[in-house]
């Protein structure tokens, strides 16, 4: 109980002495109207009002749930006195019972703001260097090469002086960041009671999930109040925070809606493996890491309840914060004038025309555009049932939910002929449409695959432009991670650039000012 006194206390009062960031340079909180309309049985009322900015704020104080105790105590058969941490205080969860009950549906208005945070910009790219020398120098043939500072702990590691930690961002790359991260664990946790609240007991039953999967739904949606209230506090309480927003879904029918969430968590787990290790606090970085490690098991129920393979890869891939916001964006309609803006780039969209049905028993027979509604996550669309693997109890054929299923034919395969369109600069995207898309990339030449370890580029050709909208095409290459494991695999991306430049995981946010569009998650298995 000692770590978790030391941790509550002094976690809260490390955020609570941040300042509330001040936004400068040429965009400011939005203060546009919304005309979203509700499209689910939830609170009609936007989520965005028109007007001056008001302050956003939540309960932070500690308290404990007499009655919960007394009921745990009563069941131990032990005086309340004797159960450790039961008159601990607990921290509050941050959540739209607190900020308001967001609604859905598209947004139809002006906005006043427009793009993202932003100063001075010192440079258009940051430079490929070679690397530290400092770091080609340690040898690692199994002995110690220092004093260590204590018995059974070899020396070096961050954070690792025994100076208290400090739980809040420390840069403008770290608040950037986790309110990014912070955006993302909004939108997941009004999906998950969206989907409960939108379709019924007899949906869920033809999908062949139970009452014990509603709760497991629900369940994950109180992990996200958590990891909500945790990244709250990281940006430093309500001054650094940011409300709900109004969100709008492009699903119809419980496999479409599964489809789109193990998308979604896909981009919210990856983009979070992008930045978490640049981070600048250390003791952040620990935290979000215990958040995402569940998050990966969100997406992997997700794409059981959709009958998909849970796990194809051996690595999960990371991407930069500039890729999940725009992978993001699309579906998120308005936002409270109060919402702190962010200041990663919205690349234009792009689009695989053919992307690999997942509904399909044989997904390589998917024709163009099967998918339903919109944006860079749209979810494969059901097809008839003479050709649909849901409810097919063929082995290697069905697709059903279950713990694991393997199918026969795969989603992709390398050398498919990939057909991919995209938008031009300039469009309006996001909260309130108050973001523009923007590209410094010149001439598109390549497709970047990024998937597990690996960046891949193919060549793009074809490449043409009606009516302001551009086409081309590639092939899905054959590359693999190691042997007997294929990189091209399971929610993926792709995106259009102008060089191929070799990126790792590490550096790969250096490829954004040769990003042309994307990125898009490409359906591999």
């Amino acid at each position: 109980m000692i770590f978790k006194g030391v941790l509550a206390a002094g976690f809260i009062a490390a955020v609570s002495a941040a300042p509330a960031p001040q936004v400068t340079g040429t965009s400011s909180s939005t203060t546009s109207s919304s005309s979203s309309s509700s499209s689910s049985s939830s609170s009609s009322s936007s989520s965005s009002s028109g007007g001056a900015a008001t302050s956003y704020s939540y309960p932070q104080s500690t308290s404990v749930n007499s009655a919960a105790v007394s009921s745990a105590a009563s069941y131990a058969g032990i005086p309340v006195s004797e159960l450790p941490g039961a008159t601990d205080g607990v921290v509050p969860l941050v959540s739209s019972e607190v900020t308001g009950t967001t609604s859905h549906g598209p947004y139809s208005g002006t906005p006043t703001t427009t793009g993202a945070v932003s100063n001075s910009p010192l440079a258009t790219a940051i430079p490929v260097l070679p690397p530290n020398a400092t770091e080609l120098t340690y040898s690692p043939n199994g002995s110690l090469h220092n004093p260590q500072p204590i018995p059974y702990q070899p020396a070096g590691g961050l954070g690792t002086s025994g100076t208290e930690p400090v739980y809040r961002v420390q840069s403008d790359f770290d608040y950037e960041s986790i309110l990014l991260g912070l955006y993302q664990e909004w939108i997941e946790l009004d999906l998950f009671h969206y989907i409960l609240a939108t379709f019924s007991e007899a949906d869920f039953t033809a999908a062949g999930l139970t009452a014990s999967d509603r709760y497991l739904i629900e369940f994950m949606a109180d992990q996200e109040a958590g990891h909500a209230t945790l990244l709250s506090n990281l940006l430093g309480g309500p001054g650094g925070a940011t409300p709900q927003c109004t969100y709008n879904y492009p699903f119809t029918t419980v496999p479409e809606a599964f489809d789109f969430a193990q998308k979604v968590t896909r981009f919210g787990e990856s983009g979070v493996w992008g930045f978490q290790a640049h981070l600048d606090s250390r003791e952040v970085a620990q935290l979000l890491s215990q958040s995402i490690a569940t998050e990966a098991r969100q997406q992997m129920i997700f794409r059981q309840f959709r009958g998909l393979f849970p796990m194809p890869v051996w690595f999960e891939t990371g991407i930069p914060q500039s890729w999940a916001w725009t992978l993001l964006a699309p579906y998120i309609s308005s936002c409270p004038p109060n919402a702190k803006r962010l200041a990663w780039q919205n690349f234009p969209a792009l689009h695989v025309l053919n992307q690999p049905n997942s509904a399909r028993r044989n997904a390589s027979q998917t024709g163009t555009n099967e998918t339903v509604g919109w944006g860079p996550a749209a979810p494969s669309s059901d097809v008839p049932a003479n050709q649909s693997c849901i409810a097919n109890n063929v082995t290697g054929f069905d697709c059903s939910a279950a713990i694991s299923q393997n199918r026969t034919i795969p989603l992709s395969y390398p050398g498919r002929p990939v057909y991919l369109q995209w938008e031009n600069p300039g469009q309006r995207v996001g909260p309130n449409n108050s973001y523009v898309t923007a590209s410094n990339a010149s001439t598109p030449a390549w497709v970047l695959w990024v998937t597990q370890l690996n960046t891949t580029y193919s060549p793009l050709t074809n490449i043409t432009r009606l009516n302001g909208t551009n086409y081309g095409q590639t092939i899905q290459p054959d590359v693999s991670t190691y042997e007997g494991d294929p990189a091209v695999n399971g929610t993926m991306f792709i995106a259009i650039t102008d060089t191929n430049t070799t990126y790792t995981p590490f550096n790969l946010s250096s490829v954004n000012p040769h990003v042309v569009a994307g990125p898009f998650l490409y359906q591999a298995g």
